[in-house]
């Protein structure tokens, strides 16, 4: 049985990320962060982006008047700052010096400016904006894309799951937990399930000697 609700924004779990963004002259020429929830990747060649911001919104003049803005992942070291970076309005005060973090400049971008400690940062350029109602959606090409040296194996590499990243589900943050697969796991050979996820063999052991 299913209950019905009225239509409304319950995709979940969705990534949260922290935009930091710059305008280029008077009170909008200064470093910010805002928090997001409606981000997503919608094209690999070009790569790009989107974000939705409300018109009310500091940033949304500030992205608007620069066309940039870095996407910065979210740690569960970050996952307080950014919540906070929700709730603040960057009207009020410096969220950079009130959270004690530093804005780092990044590769192919003139105003936007990354956040020291995120353990990736995406450098993205406006290419068009969507007019949707509440929300503006910004489409963005990323231009530059750095990851924290420690996420990356000895091959080189990016291993995600060292960033111990967070999710956000219907007005919770949650760490992402254990891994159930991989792509393509659904029809790989049990030598890639187990070369991929581990286990397999003590698994089975563990079952023969209980019999």
């Amino acid at each position: 049985m299913y209950q019905n609700l009225n239509p409304s924004t319950v995709l979940s779990p969705v990534p949260v990320v922290m935009i930091s963004c710059r305008g280029k002259e008077g009170e909008l020429a200064r470093d910010n962060i805002i928090t997001v929830a409606w981000a997503g990747t919608v094209c690999s060649e070009p790569p790009m982006v989107s974000i939705s911001v409300r018109k009310s919104r500091l940033s949304h003049g500030m992205i608007s008047e620069s066309g940039e803005f870095v996407v910065n992942l979210v740690s569960e070291k970050l996952a307080e700052a950014c919540d906070f970076c929700g709730v603040k309005s960057g009207r009020e005060l410096d969220k950079f010096a009130k959270l004690g973090l530093t804005a780092e400049p990044m590769e192919g971008l003139s105003y936007a400016k990354g956040i020291a400690g995120a353990p990736v940062q995406l450098g993205c350029v406006v290419r068009e904006v969507k007019e949707l109602g509440s929300h503006d959606m910004f489409l963005a090409e990323i231009v530059s894309v750095r990851a924290k040296e420690k996420l990356f194996d000895s091959k080189g590499k990016l291993c995600l799951d060292r960033a111990k990243l967070v999710a956000y589900n219907h007005g919770e943050y949650f760490s992402l937990g254990r891994k159930l697969g991989f792509f393509g796991y659904s029809v790989a050979s049990p030598e890639v399930r187990q070369k991929r996820m581990g286990g397999g063999k003590r698994g089975s052991a563990k079952k023969k000697k209980r019999k």
